[in-house]
């Protein structure tokens, strides 16, 4: 990938810088006050990696390989602002601290592209970082990132994600599939509560993975069901 005569701007760069840290911890506490799930740190890096796991083994470069972990570390930066539009005032925000960092253009093009792409109300896989971005945003379910401890109090994204046993992201088939094989405490949560909740961001990830070039299956329980 070109870039101009600016700054190589690393992961390891992005994650270190302060202003990032507090829009990412701030924006967190604004959505622990909105009753919604941990997204914070653990979110976000876990985002970042499994982002750009699924472009590595897809064979894209190193350099689209470290945007997406970029892109994944910044995706939810918006909802310090609002959680209504995030991904589109993330994108903003993500602009101005790459700018002012001085990531080329190119770069800032794309990592804002996909951050601005990136929730299921007006995203797409408009190129392979978004589309990678997508898939490990919306797969990641996981029990820690529920916040309350008191199950009868549980409301149905509690339960869900509470019910969540374990979770893996993997290919299969010599990368021809990406499976998200997830196991479910039924007397939790059952299984129809998690297609109520995520049906459509599971769509959405078999439509980043057709980008990809690749199919999307949901494994739940041992059973396919997507």
């Amino acid at each position: 990938m070109a870039t101009d005569s600016k700054k190589v701007i690393t992961y390891d760069i992005v994650r270190e810088n302060e202003t990032i840290k507090a829009y990412i911890s701030q924006a967190d506490k604004v959505l622990a006050a909105m009753g919604f799930t941990e997204h914070s740190f653990g979110h976000v890096v876990k985002t970042a990696e499994t982002a750009a796991m699924i472009l590595k083994t897809l064979g894209y470069s190193d350099r689209e390989v470290e945007l997406a972990r970029i892109a994944g570390y910044l995706h939810d930066i918006g909802n310090v602002v609002n959680r209504v539009e995030h991904a589109q005032s993330g994108a903003v925000l993500a602009f101005r601290i790459l700018d002012n960092m001085g990531m080329p253009a190119e770069e800032v093009a794309l990592v804002v592209s996909a951050i601005g792409n990136h929730d299921e109300g007006t995203a797409s896989a408009v190129n392979p970082v978004a589309a990678a971005l997508i898939i490990a945003d919306k797969c990641d379910v996981r029990r820690t990132r529920v916040r309350n401890r008191d199950i009868p109090s549980f409301d149905i994204h509690d339960r869900v994600n509470y019910a969540v046993e374990s979770s893996k992201l993997y290919f299969k088939n010599d990368n021809k599939s990406l499976v998200l094989d997830i196991t479910i405490d039924t007397s939790i949560s059952a299984v129809m509560n998690y297609f109520e909740i995520f049906l459509g961001r599971m769509m959405l990830s078999r439509k980043a993975a057709e980008y990809l070039n690749t199919n999307f299956e949901l494994v739940i329980n041992g059973q396919r069901l997507l």
